[in-house]
């Protein structure tokens, strides 16, 4: 491994055995090998730490330690990573096969963000989730892109800071609105699957807490937006209504496609 890899990848782990090693199996098997590996355990004690060891030989740096949450561990990573490049894989999650770094890794070059499909497991199916081919502030006032997914050059937490740790379920969805919307940031769309998201995590199942905290990001930040796209809606509603296409079809509102 060189002294500069590519890719960090970060995992981050609170009593959840089983699906850790899911996990680090899918990261420690991976054919291509320059990226330094990171485990973030949260004090755990149901054999969590039982399992790091197991692969301690295969991980980079690892601690067990109490945290303040779920972002508070993420941080951690970060502060810890020297990549290039952050990927966060979760307790639980995985990498879709073990040559997928290897087929993708020639992608993870320029871009700030460089986001990938993911494959959404359910109780009783999969799901192949497309994200958008360009990022832009509806994405984030309707959806996401996904943190699995999705390669974050390192230098952004620098520009834009850390997870907000005050926040329960969606800071990384705060900080990708962030970098898209209000830094302008670089980013990529990769037609490919990486990995594998579960559906049974925390911000799969809180749905009201999730629209709770998203609520209150978009009105302390991104309140202007809302606005612009209510306006950029009544205008596309104007322009298709009757009465606006029978004066300007008799030459009374002809700007009315400038607007």
């Amino acid at each position: 491994m060189s002294d500069q890899p590519l890719i960090s990848i970060i995992t981050i782990n609170y009593n959840d055995k089983v699906g850790l090693d899911r996990t680090i199996k899918s990261v420690t098997e991976q054919t291509y090998k320059n990226f330094e590996y990171l485990v973030i355990d949260g004090n755990s004690n149901d054999g969590s730490k039982d399992v790091i060891e197991k692969y301690k030989n295969e991980i980079t740096y690892w601690v067990s330690e109490p945290d303040s949450g779920i972002y508070n561990a993420m941080n951690k990573g970060i502060r810890k990573a020297t990549g290039k490049y952050l990927l966060f894989i979760n307790s639980g999650d995985e990498l879709c096969n073990t040559n997928v770094l290897e087929e993708n890794y020639s992608s993870v070059n320029t871009e700030d963000l460089i986001y990938f499909d993911l494959e959404q497991i359910f109780e009783d199916r999969t799901n192949i989730h497309n994200f958008p081919s360009k990022l832009d502030y509806n994405t984030f006032l309707t959806g996401t892109i996904g943190h699995p997914t999705t390669f974050i050059k390192k230098d952004l937490f620098n520009r834009i800071g850390l997870y907000d740790e005050s926040l329960k379920i969606v800071a990384d969805w705060k900080f990708f609105s962030l970098a898209v919307i209000k830094y302008g940031c670089t980013s990529r769309k990769v037609n490919a699957v990486l990995s594998k998201f579960y559906m049974d995590g925390i911000s799969s199942t809180d749905s009201c807490f999730t629209n709770n905290e998203r609520d209150q990001v978009i009105k302390e930040h991104f309140s202007e937006y809302v606005r612009l796209n209510k306006l950029e809606i009544f205008v596309a509603d104007m322009k298709k209504s009757r009465l606006i296409k029978i004066l300007n079809r008799f030459g009374f509102l002809n700007s009315i496609e400038e607007v």
